[in-house]
């Protein structure tokens, strides 16, 4: 397995990562989440050895990441940049890999450079970012490590292309229990390929749990609640509806309708409405991005600073 243990990480006097704990059991697709400067690519980059932590313990099944070679060989980490293999044709770029890891196989790559006719002896400067993209993913996964790391996996992919790397990575994850942790702005690509996630801000962990459970535990809300007035709606202020005990991450009011996002297990929520006497109470299911949205609200995280950041 993959354990970060109070890591602390630091460029010059700015502590890019503050203590994280982080578990990711072996065979899992584990999905970082964050607005950008929040630690994803930094933790990809600890994981693989590029950098060493000022404090706590990186492992990969026991064994300490930073300088030792045989645990590398079991690693294979896409960056989110692909210019340092430009002046590579495919076929030497597969070459360049194969001198690194042991169990490279010609086949496994053969088979998935036909699926997307790749060109072997064309220079990757030659190719649009979503080819470059391709390259390197096919060669990573023809490494057969047994940890994969991508970093922002699916930019420059095309809708068609998305789809052939996602059934690539699915397929190794199943053939060969791949261990891979996706890093990502696209909540979309996390949702439909993760298992587990980890919601990281200004280098803290939030929280890391299974996908189900992170969608379970958050809900959209309607509602409209009953007036002693039948002429007149009733009215509730985010605290009095709060001082129910439901734990309300947004409210919003439009005439007699409330639009609450709450946290917690919908029964018990609907107990803890039912004093408030709501004639009307639907609970409507959020995606993976609202989910994000809401969460970092809470925390005073302009999400509409996130969306510009990545345009």
């Amino acid at each position: 397995m993959i354990e970060l243990k109070g890591v602390v990480k630091k460029f010059d006097d700015f502590k890019v990562l503050d203590g994280i704990d982080l578990t990711v059991p072996k065979g899992t697709a584990f999905g970082l989440l964050g607005s950008n400067g929040a630690g994803k690519s930094t933790i990809l980059r600890l994981l693989s050895g590029i950098y060493k932590q000022e404090s706590g313990e990186i492992l990969i099944d026991g064994e300490p990441v930073f300088d030792n070679p045989e645990v590398k060989k079991r690693i294979f980490f896409i960056n989110d940049e692909t210019i340092q293999f430009t002046s590579f044709t495919l076929e030497e770029l597969k070459n360049y890999y194969k001198s690194f890891y042991p169990k490279f196989s010609e086949e496994l790559f053969e088979k998935l450079r036909s699926t997307i006719n790749l060109p072997l002896k064309k220079k990757l400067n030659a190719f649009s970012k979503g080819m470059k993209r391709q390259a390197i993913v096919i060669t990573a996964l023809a490494c057969q490590t047994d940890y994969l790391l991508l970093d922002e996996a699916f930019d420059g992919l095309d809708p068609t292309m998305r789809i052939i790397v996602k059934r690539m990575l699915v397929d190794a994850m199943i053939d060969r229990n791949l261990t891979t942790i996706i890093s990502s702005h696209n909540l979309k690509e996390i949702n439909e390929v993760c298992e587990s996630v980890a919601l990281l801000h200004q280098g803290k962990i939030i929280f890391s749990r299974d996908l189900d459970s992170v969608k379970g535990n958050i809900h959209k809300i309607q509602v409209v609640f009953k007036s002693a007035d039948p002429e007149m709606p009733q009215y509730y202020s985010k605290e009095e509806l709060a001082g129910t005990g439901v734990e309300i991450l947004h409210y919003e009011k439009s005439q007699s309708v409330y639009h609450l996002i709450a946290r917690g297990e919908v029964e018990e929520i609907k107990k803890k409405l039912e004093p408030k006497n709501p004639i009307v109470l639907d609970i409507i299911p959020l995606s993976l991005e609202e989910i994000f949205i809401y969460e970092m609200e809470v925390l005073g995280y302009d999400y509409n600073a996130i969306e510009t950041e990545n345009k």
